[in-house]
């Protein structure tokens, strides 16, 4: 498995990363909240799975599902998806999750630029 990395400045930032690249009509979207990170973990090679990106920002967010605005760029917590006009993620934080450990591994011994 070979890992790509994509970080970014704020959680907002990678919620907007991710808006973009999902699905048409894809509403509901996994998010981690894991060792520091908050992150999804995209498969590049969708049928072999040997290529996996992590977009990612570091920091946390607790549990729950978020409600994201694309234009003001803000997120709230919420129980259920209200507006059609928004996103929304799910944030999971894994008690244990290897793929996420071996990233986040690879990711930490990485030189910084």
């Amino acid at each position: 498995m070979k890992f790509e990395f994509e970080e970014f400045s704020t959680v907002e930032d990678v919620f907007l990363y991710l808006v973009s690249v999902a699905p048409y009509m894809k509403q509901v979207l996994p998010v981690s909240s894991y060792k520091g990170y908050v992150f999804s973990i995209i498969p590049l090679t969708p049928l072999s799975g040997e290529v996996l990106m992590m977009v990612y920002t570091k920091g946390h967010i607790d549990p729950g599902m978020v409600e994201f605005d694309i234009s003001t760029k803000k997120y709230k917590s919420v129980t259920l998806v209200e507006r059609a006009d928004k996103n929304y993620f799910v944030v999971l934080t894994p008690k244990i999750a290897t793929i996420a450990d071996g990233a986040i591994e690879l990711l930490e011994k990485r030189p910084m630029h």
